[in-house]
C-alpha cells in the first residue's frame, strides 16, 4: 500500500498550490511506525470535494483515457481538449472507489472523484455515468505529480519528504519551495528492505511491484 492518510482535501484546478499529504513510515532512524491507510491501494489522494458534473457529447465515457477536464474550483466538465477551457487530461480512469480501485500512474497530478449520474427524467438515449474517478495530469506546469515537486496523489522515486516527529513524514518540494524544508530523498523503489543501498535512513511503502522506497537524508 501506499500508505498516504489524508490530512484534508479541497477542490483546485491547475496553477493551485497541491495539498499535502501523510506518508506512513516504517522505519525512521530505527523507529517504527504502523502503516496508516488511505487512497486507491493506498495511492489516491484527493484533489476535489465536490462530484465531477458531466457535459455529454464528447466522448461515449464521461471523462475517457485522453480526454479533457475543464478548470473548477467545486465541478469539473468534460471538454474538448483543444479547447481554451481545458484545464488537465485523463491518464486513468476506473469505476468505483479509490480505496479499493487501481492505483493511478506515477505522473498523476491530482485525482478527480466523478460521482454516479443519471440521464435527467424525461430524456432518451443518456447513459448512466457510473461513479468512479480519474487519474488527471495539468495540461500546463505546474505538475505537481512529477517527482520531486511536493505533490501528486503518489510517492515515487525522487519525491521527497521531512518528519512529522509522530512516526509519520509528509511531502515537500525537493528545491525548498515548499513551507518546509526536505530531510530526505526517495532514491530507489525495491522489493525488500534488504536491497535498499547502505546509505537509506528511511524506508516508506509506497505500494506498487517494489513497495518499499529507500529514503536518504538530503
Amino acid at each position: 500500500m501506499r500508505g498516504r492518510r489524508f490530512t484534508g482535501s479541497a477542490a483546485r484546478g491547475a496553477g493551485s498550490v497541491p495539498l499535502r499529504a501523510v506518508v506512513t513510515v516504517l522505519v525512521a532512524l530505527g523507529a517504527t511506525a504502523a502503516c496508516q491507510g488511505g487512497g486507491a491501494a493506498g495511492d489516491g489522494r484527493l484533489a476535489a470535494t465536490s462530484p465531477a458534473a458531466p457535459s455529454p457529447g464528447y466522448g461515449a465515457v464521461f471523462l475517457g483515457v485522453d480526454e479533457c477536464s475543464s478548470f473548477g474550483t467545486t465541478s469539473f466538465t468534460e471538454v474538448p481538449c483543444a479547447g481554451e477551457r481545458a484545464s488537465a487530461r485523463v491518464l486513468a480512469r476506473h469505476d468505483g472507489a479509490v480505496s479499493g480501485g487501481p492505483a493511478c500512474p506515477g505522473d498523476t497530478d491530482f485525482v478527480l472523484h466523478i460521482a454516479r449520474q443519471r440521464p435527467a427524467p424525461g430524456t432518451t438515449g443518456g447513459a448512466v455515468v457510473p461513479a468512479g474517478y480519474a487519474c488527471m495530469r495539468n495540461l500546463e506546469p505546474p505538475h505537481p505529480g512529477d517527482p520531486g515537486a511536493g505533490g501528486g496523489p503518489r510517492t515515487v522515486v525522487g519525491d521527497c519528504v521531512y518528519g512529522s516527529g509522530t512516526g509519520e513524514v509528509h511531502e515537500t518540494a525537493c528545491d525548498g519551495t515548499g513551507p518546509r524544508e526536505p530531510e530526505y530523498r526517495v532514491v530507489r523503489a525495491v522489493a525488500r528492505r534488504a536491497q535498499c543501498p547502505a546509505a537509506t535512513r528511511l524506508y516508506v511503502r509506497i505500494g506498487g511491484v517494489r513497495p518499499v522506497g529507500c529514503a536518504r537524508p538530503v
